[in-house]
């Protein structure tokens, strides 16, 4: 994942300016995907136009661009989504918190859980009310669904981990403290 197909993606829903871009950034994309602020927007927009996978279509006050993908914009999206992830290195958290767990005194370990189920309870409930305000009939695709899928995704992702946790303490409560 890049920057770039993101930016792609953003510009295949709808034509933006550097800046209009750098807010979604901030909002959920950010929050749950992937972040980048105006100090990478910028400089990336510039090297996908270079690179003909985006185009200045228009220009307003104070020098503002608006970008617009190309079809070998469009192209490259459309390869790096509907292929498979690359081998990554795995930088989970949780998972690095759940191997390194038993460091913890049996009580800290059990707290940790009940901490784990609780963040993630909260960050499930936040997407359900997203899902929400957005009915099931409604388009997911295009800029009027722009973010269900995802939402949903993470609705899921949330409730699983939440669930997980919950298991967990209820395994570690019935075990004796070494």
């Amino acid at each position: 994942m890049s920057l770039r197909h993101a930016l792609l993606g953003l510009l295949a829903v709808r034509p933006s300016t550097g800046y209009e871009l750098a807010k979604e950034f901030e909002g959920d994309l950010g929050r749950h995907a992937w972040q980048a602020g105006h100090t990478s927007v910028y400089p990336e927009l510039n090297r996908m136009a270079e690179d003909g996978l985006a185009e200045v279509t228009a220009e307003g006050a104070r020098g503002a661009k608006t970008y617009t993908v190309t079809e070998t914009g469009r192209t490259e999206l459309h390869r790096w989504l509907m292929s498979p992830p690359g081998p990554t290195r795995a930088r989970n958290e949780y998972v690095l918190r759940m191997f390194l767990i038993s460091a913890l005194p049996h009580d800290d370990a059990l707290a940790l859980l009940e901490q784990i189920a609780e963040s993630t309870g909260d960050a499930a409930a936040e997407l359900r009310a997203v899902r929400e305000a957005h009915p099931d009939d409604g388009p997911l695709l295009g800029a009027d669904g722009f973010g269900q899928l995802a939402a949903e995704y993470g609705l899921r992702q949330y409730e699983a981990v939440r669930d997980w946790a919950r298991w967990a303490a209820e395994r570690l409560r019935d075990e004796k403290p070494a």
